[in-house]
């Protein structure tokens, strides 16, 4: 079931679970995502940074398309992180159901305008969007970019972004870090800022670095509005620290090597799906 991040989120939202929204790098990661809400029966999010697309090619997100279309639970495809308008529309031509205009790097001002400009864009063609307020961090390993410095959600901002950009949901900055936490740093949400903003606006909210945070401090956070993880660092890890274990052992044919490293991110994907509570949810689709 193909669908849009608006559809997919107001369902999530109106019975308070999480959908989880996973970076996908390759085939491998795609099956792994589909199969596991596959037997879940859970909705689920693919998510393709521009660098990602980059690597992957046009062609891969028509196999992505052809994944969700088949699928029996809620698929969106969805751009994360883009950040100008030729990254929009190349999403918006290849097939994504969702995109991402993330200017929070911008003037309040110009985030503005240029979410307006990309969300006038994506609704004519029917795609939703997401747009980002605040600044993520960055930590370790991360390919998606992220800010030295937290810049946290003012939440009458936050107001006045959604009121004058007609986004569908947004991306807010309450503690998070793209990457890998190292060892001795664990990041805390602000979760009194969070109800904050909940209390000011009502589209969906999405936690960005979602990696690494304590899964009382996730689950709590959706009781408060947020209704889109987005995971990629964890999968990643796994996949790859499964893999090196693989290529040490001395196997390389590929139908061999990756099977252990798909069964690693599979067991995360579980994980956060559970931790979601959005196992059983694909039957509110119907």
């Amino acid at each position: 079931m193909l669908m849009n991040m608006k559809e997919v989120l107001a369902v999530a939202q109106k019975h308070q679970f999480g959908v989880g929204a996973f970076n996908i790098a390759s085939a491998e990661f795609a099956r792994v995502v589909i199969d596991v809400a596959e037997a879940l029966r859970s909705p689920v999010i693919l998510e393709v940074h521009p660098d990602e697309h980059a690597f992957i090619g046009d062609a891969f997100i028509g196999y992505l398309r052809e994944l969700a279309l088949r699928a029996t639970v809620p698929v969106v495809i969805h751009l994360d992180h883009g950040q100008t308008l030729a990254q929009v529309m190349r999403a918006i031509q290849t097939g994504y159901t969702s995109v991402m205009i993330d200017a929070s790097a911008l003037s309040l001002a110009d985030n503005i305008a240029v979410t307006r400009r990309i969300t006038e864009i994506a609704h004519a063609a029917g795609i939703s969007v997401e747009a980002e307020l605040g600044t993520i961090g960055i930590a370790e390993g991360s390919g998606e970019g992220g800010h030295a410095e937290i810049l946290y959600t003012d939440p009458q901002q936050a107001l006045q972004f959604v009121n004058e950009t007609g986004v569908d949901s947004l991306a807010i900055a309450i503690g998070t870090s793209h990457g890998l936490y190292p060892p001795g740093k664990q990041p805390q949400l602000d979760i009194e800022r969070l109800k904050a903003i909940r209390q000011l606006i009502s589209i969906p909210l999405v936690l960005h670095g979602g990696s690494g945070n304590k899964d009382t401090e996730v689950a709590e956070s959706i009781l408060y509005g947020v209704a889109k993880i987005n995971i990629s660092s964890d999968i990643k890890k796994a996949f790859f620290v499964a893999l090196e274990a693989g290529l040490n052992s001395g196997s390389h044919e590929p139908n061999v090597l990756y099977i252990r490293p798909m069964e690693a991110v599979k067991t995360v994907v579980m994980h956060k799906m559970q931790l979601f509570s959005s196992v059983g949810k694909a039957a509110l689709y119907n």
